[in-house]
This record gives C-alpha cells, sequence and structure tokens, in this order.
C-alpha cells in the first residue's frame, strides 16, 4: 500500500497524522488532500525520513540539490554539503551526483539524511551508457528502468523522471526556434536519444513499468520539466505547455495507479509570466503540486541568481507553487561549494516563507518576532531568525561602543528607544 492509495481508501497513516501536527491542520484534511493528488508525502519506507507535506493548502517548502560532477568528486564534501543544506532547514535534499560511485554516494548519503531523498535516475543511466557503450544515446529501455527500480530499492523517496520529454513535444521544440533550444540535463539525455534512436521515449512508452516500480517502493514520481524555458526570451512557450499537456494526462493515470505526482516547473521566466503558468499549471494537472526551479527573473545576475530565484520563488508560492527547488549563488556557474548550499538554502526559505505570509500563513512569527524588536531583545530577534547565526555575526561584529541595547547603525539615536521614552510619556499623560 502506497500514501495515495491508503488515503483513497480513507485510511489515516502515521505521516498523514505528523504532516497534518506541522502544518496545524487537521489528519482529515490531509488525509483528503492525499487521496485526490493534491498533496504528496515522499516517504519511502526504506529511506523512513521524517514526513513531509508537499501541496495545495500547505506551507511552502524548500529542496535543496547537491552532487558530485565527472570534473569533481568528492563524497566528503557531498555529505557536509547535505548536513549543511539540513541544518539550514531545507525541506529535502536531491542528489544529482554525475561523477565517481554513485551507488555509493546515494548509499552514504541515506545514512545522514533525515528528510525526503530525490535523485534523477537518468543521470546514472545516460554515464552507465557512456562507460558501457561510449555514448548517452545507446542506453536500453531496460538499462533506465532498472537504475529507477535500483535506486528505489537503496531507499530514495522521490525521482523525476521526464516523461514529458516525447517525440510529439520534441518536434515542437524543433518548431519553436527558442533562443535557448534546452537546459534540462535529463531533458537532453532524452531528446538526444529519441531523435537518435527514432523512438517513443521508454520512460513514456513503458510507463505503466515505472509506475509498477514506484508503487512497490512507494516512490513519489517528480515528472520532470525538461522543456523549461533557459532564457527569459523562451518563457511560456509551445514546448513546455506540449510537455505539460503530456504531463496532466499521466499525472491522472498515476492516481488511479496508487503513485504520488508532483510536477515540476519553470526556470527562467519574467515576473509577469509567473501567475498564468501556475494557474494553467494547476489547471491542466487537476491541482498536483508543483515543484519550480526559480523561476529565476532575469537572466543576468550570474553570481546573484539565489536572490533571482528567491524574487521568483515569493511570487509563484503566492500563486500557488507549493515547492521551491533552491537556486546558489554558483548557478550556472560552478559547482557550488557548502557556503553555497547555505546561501542558497536560506533566500529560498526566505522565498517561501514570504509567500506564506501573503497566503495568510505564520503571521504570528513575524508579529512575535516584531515585538521583540520593539523591546529591543535581541535574544528573541535571533530565535526567531530564519539564519540566526548571521545575524548575531552581524550583531556582534560592531557592538555599540556607549552602554545601549540598540544596535551600532543607530547607537543613542535609535528610533525605538526615543519614541519608546518620549510616547510612552505623552501617552501616560
Amino acid at each position: 500500500m502506497t500514501q495515495i492509495s491508503t488515503a483513497q481508501k480513507g485510511i489515516i497513516t502515521k505521516q498523514i497524522q505528523q504532516v497534518a501536527k506541522q502544518e496545524g491542520l487537521t489528519p482529515q484534511v490531509i488525509c483528503k488532500g492525499v487521496a485526490a493528488g493534491h498533496i504528496a508525502i515522499p516517504h519511502n519506507p526504506i529511506h523512513a525520513p521524517r514526513p513531509l507535506g508537499i501541496g495545495k493548502g500547505l506551507r511552502v517548502k524548500v529542496n535543496a540539490n547537491i552532487g558530485t560532477s565527472r570534473e569533481h568528486c568528492d563524497l566528503t564534501e557531498e555529505l557536509e554539503k547535505a548536513r549543511v543544506a539540513e541544518k539550514a532547514k531545507a525541506h529535502s535534499i536531491m542528489d544529482l551526483s554525475t561523477g565517481g560511485n554513485l551507488k555509493k554516494i546515494r548509499t552514504e548519503l541515506l545514512k545522514i539524511i533525515s528528510i525526503p531523498f530525490g535523485t534523477v535516475p537518468i543521470y546514472e543511466a545516460g554515464i552507465k551508457a557512456i562507460d558501457k557503450h561510449g555514448s548517452i544515446i545507446d542506453m536500453t529501455e531496460d538499462d533506465m528502468l532498472n537504475t529507477f527500480e535500483q535506486q528505489a530499492k537503496q531507499g530514495v523517496d522521490f525521482m523525476v523522471a521526464h516523461v514529458g520529454v516525447t517525440k510529439e513535444s520534441v518536434m515542437r521544440l524543433k518548431r519553436q526556434h527558442r533562443l535557448i533550444p534546452m537546459v534540462s540535463r535529463g531533458g537532453s539525455f532524452h531528446m538526444a536519444w529519441i531523435i537518435h534512436n527514432d523512438q517513443e521515449n521508454p520512460l513514456y512508452t513503458h510507463f505503466e513499468s515505472l509506475l509498477e516500480i514506484a508503487k512497490t517502493y512507494d516512490v513519489t514520481l517528480s515528472l520532470g520539466d525538461g522543456m523549461r524555458s533557459g532564457a527569459l526570451y523562451d518563457s511560456n512557450d509551445r514546448a513546455k505547455f506540449q510537455e505539460l499537456l503530456i504531463i496532466g494526462e499521466l499525472v491522472e493515470k498515476a492516481r488511479k495507479y496508487g503513485v504520488q505526482t508532483m510536477v515540476e516547473g519553470p526556470g527562467h521566466m519574467p515576473l509577469n509570466d509567473i501567475p498564468a503558468n501556475i494557474q494553467l499549471m494547476k489547471t491542466i494537472t487537476r491541482d498536483a503540486p508543483y515543484f519550480v526551479l526559480g523561476p529565476l527573473v532575469t537572466d543576468i545576475a550570474p553570481g546573484y541568481d539565489h536572490f533571482v530565484g528567491g524574487i521568483g520563488g515569493a511570487l509563484a508560492g503566492l500563486h500557488g507553487a507549493d515547492f521551491l527547488c533552491y537556486v546558489t549563488p554558483a548557478e550556472h556557474l560552478s559547482l557550488p561549494d557548502k557556503d553555497d548550499v547555505r546561501e542558497g538554502v536560506i533566500a529560498t526559505r526566505i522565498a517561501a516563507h514570504a509567500a506564506d505570509l501573503a497566503r495568510g500563513i505564520d503571521r504570528n512569527i513575524d508579529q512575535e518576532f516584531s515585538l521583540a524588536r520593539e523591546n529591543l531583545n535581541w535574544e528573541n530577534m535571533f530565535k526567531l531568525s530564519i539564519a540566526p547565526e548571521k545575524a548575531k555575526q552581524y550583531r556582534e561584529k560592531r557592538l555599540p561602543l556607549e552602554d545601549t541595547s540598540a544596535c551600532s547603525m543607530c547607537g543613542r539615536l535609535c528610533a525605538i528607544e526615543l519614541v519608546k521614552h518620549y510616547l510612552k510619556e505623552t501617552t501616560d499623560d
């Protein structure tokens, strides 16, 4: 039994109970959302992570990507990045490794990660094809499906499957004449395979086989955005929507099969395109949880793309995105290090919280923080901060020279202290 098939029978699982407690909702509300496919709880029993609810009516969640490349592979570094991501309070972690012993990397990460853990199995299938046959395009159907099954057996909680990259959507991409045709690595694997072999994407053709694997291990499928735009110029185009139409049909099939799904969304997209994208996606997939990268709202800020993604993520969350994949300062430039991971998680958590506030969730936290600020109660301010350590560092960096509870920006000219003193006198009168 999977989370969704159990919920469809009206049975409340332990995971549903825990998610309900976390979200401040009743177990019945969560159960109904899971049964309808509007909420996903990625939870492979082999890994058994802390339960996490993603979807309609819940807080916006944040995912952190880590992983090696074929040019830089250091397992110790990846383990440290995972620890940093958890400490910074990411809600899930994905391993996108393409270099080194991929099975060993996953095994070691699964040992230390207590939150849901995701992968993109087509990466490993492609790497194996290069090592075995000399090229990605020589992957076999069995290579692809077997890799999904092997990773599920290890305990992976959610997996990306680029099932919307089909012969039809590839032809649509060709006719689109994009500025940048494709930036999805997994999507490009499938696109090249389809064109070279003149065959349909095996994950689409054998989607029921993929569903059977997911159902056996209660793996949540994240239906990948192979056609996402890599430039603002290509935002919300026919290629992306063609992929989304295909994915929408497969979401319904998965729900009937008893498999949880999420749908992945846009990359580079101007702010004004975000609301329409999310509304259309939610309509086509009948409110499947939406997992977005960024969105990145300008192309020209390398080194600051965590800010760019945070801006897009906040607006996306306001309009219904459920799950934000973080972007680090290293995006488009290099493999991120642990500091990049921390900055990416924090920036995206700020975006998620801003979206929650706009939706009327967790406003009490900011109110409590504001009261602490009014009372210059630094201990409570740090306690409630999204990034307490950084806040403390700035506070301690330049403590006031004079005896005052204010910060060194204003010192004795602190507006809060002055207003409190004189306004109190007026109020007392």
